[in-house]
């Protein structure tokens, strides 16, 4: 039974909250498979009827999850930036964030790119992935590569960044790379990256 203190805490709209925070609980320390609306209630103390009358479905409160997860991978890209002392130093700040979060939380970060689990349209899911890739296009913006050219070229740079860090962090999370590779030691994203200079900032 959920306690009168609890129930009042809840009618102060902190319930959709607490459910969020008891979803990604289960998540990281038991896996997708056991993350239910049920579990998820019983987990905060409420009816099992209750997840689905804030979120529709189990679709509807894992995209919640999944957009907190954008919402902490953002801020795990941002952990060095204002302590790097040029831009090279805070492009692997980011990347080296990017793949320490995905190493963290190999269960949230998962579940965070499937279609299946999560609502891509959903609008509170689109704005923190956002945020996320923003972190992205803010350490882009005039990297200086071969590529790097034309009217679309901080595109093109995102891409690049972004696919070479996931595909990184894909593989080293899934164990992958270390299986491929026969070596438990593998070097970091950071220094595996081309050696990347910035162009100067436009007068």
């Amino acid at each position: 039974m959920t306690s009168p203190e609890t129930r009042d805490t809840y009618h102060h709209g902190n319930l959709k909250n607490a459910l969020v925070a008891a979803g990604l609980e289960i998540l990281e320390t038991e896996g997708l498979p056991a993350l239910t609306l049920r579990a998820i209630a019983a987990r905060v103390g409420v009816s099992h009827t209750a997840p689905k009358n804030h979120f529709g479905s189990l679709r509807g409160l894992l995209t919640a999850i999944a957009a907190e997860g954008f919402r902490r991978h953002a801020a795990f890209m941002r952990e060095g930036l204002g302590a790097a002392p040029d831009r090279p130093a805070r492009l692997r700040a980011a990347m080296e964030g990017y793949v320490r979060f995905a190493t963290t939380h190999p269960h949230l970060f998962g579940m965070m790119f499937s279609p299946i689990h999560c609502d891509f349209e959903d609008p509170a899911l689109v704005a923190a992935a956002g945020e996320s890739f923003a972190v992205l296009a803010g350490i882009s913006e005039g990297l200086d590569w071969d590529k790097g050219t034309g009217p679309d070229a901080l595109l093109k740079t995102e891409m690049m960044l972004w696919s070479m860090v996931h595909g990184y962090a894909v593989l080293t999370m899934s164990g992958q790379m270390a299986g491929a590779t026969g070596q438990d030691d593998l070097p970091g994203i950071a220094e595996i990256m081309p050696g990347f200079g910035y162009r100067p900032a436009p007068a």
